[in-house]
């Protein structure tokens, strides 16, 4: 895979200045708009260098002595040593990665889509990085700047968790937002993946549980290996520019085929003759056609993108130009 000829840093904030142009024009209507600007364009930075603040939560160390980084850097080349990585595949021990395009019809209706078939040696191999590092709303970086970042060899968008103000954002078993408002996905560090109701438990309780990630954006998309039923008028918030994701859309996928073996879908779409796109109810139809028993849609749009070692995957809304994204679910190269 080539890589497209993309600007990572400034190339991710085309969301944010379309927003910011928008709002900028209803200035003058008062203090609605003002707050509207710096509520969905100005960055807020809550938590600086997360790298850091995690290692300091979770009990583990940035740095090491001299004697456990030798230890570390000689266990970190011997597996490094075994990982093999092809075009459309990575392997090191037990985890593995595998690229695949599919396309379906042709003309106008063309859909293009990107699978990454994933074993993981434990449920802690995927992990969530944010945009530069930081948490906050509206801090955005292209998967592939975030991804290159945290030295990942595979990498999708997240939720976009900092385009809204609810939800639970719990990443690398670090707390960070305890807002309940809608359907999540729960990543546990059994390699237990469930989706659940956001208003009915709570962040630390989650943690209790043994949860290591969530996602809040949604919906659902299977039901007991079955397609689920109202997926289509599903609203994930109704903030300003993120009111409605009906209709053939790009889209980003994460389903379940069983403990430890997840599969990622990114859907390109918006580029007639190349992919249209396509309907909840034609992603989660593509789910279970993948073998998922349980998926979930994500963030979707131009923010939809697949990362494999150094590349993007796939061509976002056909100009292979990435969109920022405030977060990604990633695997590092080992």
């Amino acid at each position: 895979m080539t890589p497209p000829q993309t600007e990572h840093r400034k190339g991710g904030r085309t969301r944010r200045a379309v927003v910011s142009a928008v709002l900028a024009v209803t200035l003058s209507a008062g203090g609605a708009a003002a707050w509207a600007l710096d509520r969905f364009v100005v960055p807020h930075a809550e938590i600086t260098n997360v790298s850091e603040y995690e290692a300091s939560q979770t009990g583990t160390t940035t740095t090491n002595s001299t004697a456990s980084s030798t230890t570390t850097d000689a266990t970190s080349a011997d597996t490094s040593a075994s990982a093999v990585v092809t075009d459309t595949s990575y392997t090191s021990g037990d985890t593995g990665v595998s690229i695949s395009t599919v396309t379906t019809g042709s003309g106008d209706d063309a859909v293009t889509y990107y699978v990454a078939d994933v074993v993981l040696d434990e449920a802690t191999t995927l992990k969530s990085a944010f945009a530069e590092d930081t948490y906050g709303e509206n801090i955005t970086e292209t998967t592939s700047a975030i991804a290159e970042d945290h030295n990942a060899i595979f990498a999708i968008n997240g939720d976009y968790y900092g385009f809204r103000d609810t939800g639970i954002v719990i990443r690398n078993g670090v707390v960070y937002r305890d807002e309940g408002a809608r359907q999540g996905l729960a990543f546990y560090k059994d390699g237990t993946i469930k989706v659940y109701d956001e208003t009915t438990t709570t962040a630390d309780q989650l943690i209790a549980d043994g949860v290591w990630n969530t996602l809040s954006f949604g919906p659902s998309l299977l039901e007991n290996g079955g397609i689920a039923s109202g997926i289509e008028d599903v609203e994930v918030d109704t903030n300003f520019g993120n009111h409605s994701i009906q209709g053939e859309q790009p889209r980003t996928a994460v389903g379940v085929i069983d403990e430890n073996h997840l599969v990622f879908v990114v859907v390109d779409g918006r580029s007639p003759g190349y992919s249209a796109g396509v309907t909840m109810t034609g992603l989660a139809q593509i789910m279970k056609d993948l073998g998922a028993t349980t998926a979930y849609n994500i963030d979707g749009g131009g923010s939809s993108t697949m990362y494999f070692n150094g590349s993007l995957v796939n061509n976002p809304l056909g100009e292979n130009k990435e969109r920022g994204t405030s977060d990604i679910l990633y695997i590092a190269q080992s």
